[in-house]
Order: C-alpha cells, then structure tokens, then sequence
C-alpha cells in the first residue's frame, strides 16, 4: 500500500519537472532565435543606398501616376507616353518642323473640320459636332506657380551663398556642372537634350528598382573612392587656398 500510494506522488513530480524543463528549453529557443533575428534586423538597416535613400524608389519620384508611368507600372501608359515624346522629337528635330508652324497647322485644320462639318450636318443628315468647352482649371495653376517660385527662390539662394564665399565645396560643384552642361548643350539643342534626359528617366529608374541590390553596393564602393580622392584634393588644393584668412579680413 506504501509503495502504490508514493508512486502517484512520483508520477506527478515527474510531470511537473518535465513541465519545467520544457518550458526553460522553449524560451532558451526562443531567445536564441531573437538573436538570431537581431542581427539580421540590424544589418538589413545598415544597408546602403544609393544617395542614402531611406525610401522606396516609387516614393523617391514623388509617387502617384508621374512615379507610375516612370516605373512601368502600366505598360501600355508608359510605352504611349515615351511613343508620344519620341515622335515630337523626331518631328522637330529630325524632320526639322517648327513650334509655331505645327500649332498653326493643327489649329487649321482642326478648325476647318469642325467648321465644315456644323454646316454640312443638315444635308448629310447627321448630328452636329459636339465642342467642348475647355476651361483650365486656376487650383493646379496656382500650385505649380508656387512650387515652382519655391525652386527658383531655392536656387537663388544656394547661388548667393555661393557667390558670397562662403562654401567652396559647393562653389567647386557648380562651377564643375556649369561646366559639363555647357559641353553637352554644345553637342545636341534644347530639345534633343530634354528627350534624352526624358528617356532616361524612363529606364534608369526602373532598371535601379529592378536590380537595386546589384547596384548599392557598386555605388558604395564608388563613393567610398570619391569621398577618398576628394579628402586628397582637399588635402593638397583645397587646404591650401587662404579663404579663412579673407573671411577674417572681411569680419
């Protein structure tokens, strides 16, 4: 009777210690796999990105339809867009049509048409043409003015600061892409450059989405050189040049 009665208390202590033991296994797997998960995390921030986006591509070109069509999202939209751009660019750059010539043109003809065909309806029994009415809308108007005035107003100011000496990082920078945009407007006209940088847009952004994890760490190491050349020229050349000293004079 002793030994049946003990064997019960047994059975349960055994199970209670197997309980435990469980557990403290469970939660030591669980906070080795949070380990584990830790250090994915963090190297997933520590990524670098290109110009240190922290955003997605789409959200980078601003989002909605324009970011839609640049990244392809709808084929047949973007393909009509780059078709529609590319045949005004061969029209006046290739087959050397004007502005003014072509509006003109367009102007007469549509005219004409709607013309003839509201006098003629009643002798060919058919109904008029319908002409809309076009109003341009003055919200979207104002907004663009607006944004636009902001960038203009930008852009005087990072020129006056830069005319006024106080950075020659950035004075260096624009002097070097005046520089390259005169060479390249040398080369090709307004709107043969304004198409090519359309079309740019039009692949690289969408390339970069596709192939991102490809490119990163190429521009990484890119930077890393450039940021190690510059620290020599600076070392060499820029150090040298006694802007300290006039800004001390001037104060």
């Amino acid at each position: 009777m002793a030994e049946q009665s003990e064997n019960p208390i047994e059975s349960v202590m055994g199970k209670i210690s197997e309980k435990i033991h469980h557990e403290s296994s469970s939660s030591d797997s669980e906070s080795d796999s949070e380990k584990k998960s830790y250090p994915s995390e963090s190297v997933k921030d520590k990524i670098w990105r290109l110009f240190g986006r922290e955003k997605p591509v789409h959200r980078v070109l601003g989002g909605g339809k324009p970011a839609d069509v640049f990244l392809w999202r709808n084929k047949k939209v973007s393909a009509g867009v780059l078709g529609f751009v590319t045949a005004i660019w061969v029209l006046f750059e290739l087959v050397e049509y004007n502005l003014l010539t072509l509006v003109c043109h367009i102007l007469i003809l549509s005219l004409a048409l709607s013309f003839l065909w509201s006098n003629a309806h009643a002798f060919i029994n058919k109904s008029p043409p319908r002409i809309p009415q076009v109003h341009l809308p003055e919200e979207p108007v104002l907004q663009v003015a607006s944004a636009l005035c902001v960038e203009i107003n930008g852009a005087f100011v990072v020129l006056r600061s830069i005319a006024a000496g106080k950075d020659l990082k950035k004075f260096l920078i624009v002097i070097a892409g005046l520089w390259v945009m005169s060479i390249v407007g040398s080369w090709c006209h307004f709107l043969t450059l304004f198409y090519i940088c359309f079309v740019l847009l039009h692949t690289v952004p969408v390339l970069y989405e596709k192939f991102e994890d490809k490119i990163d760490p190429l521009a990484e190491k890119a930077m890393i050189e450039i940021k190690r050349q510059y620290a020599v020229f600076d070392a060499k050349v820029l150090s040298k040049i006694p802007v300290a000293a006039l800004k001390a004079k001037k104060v």
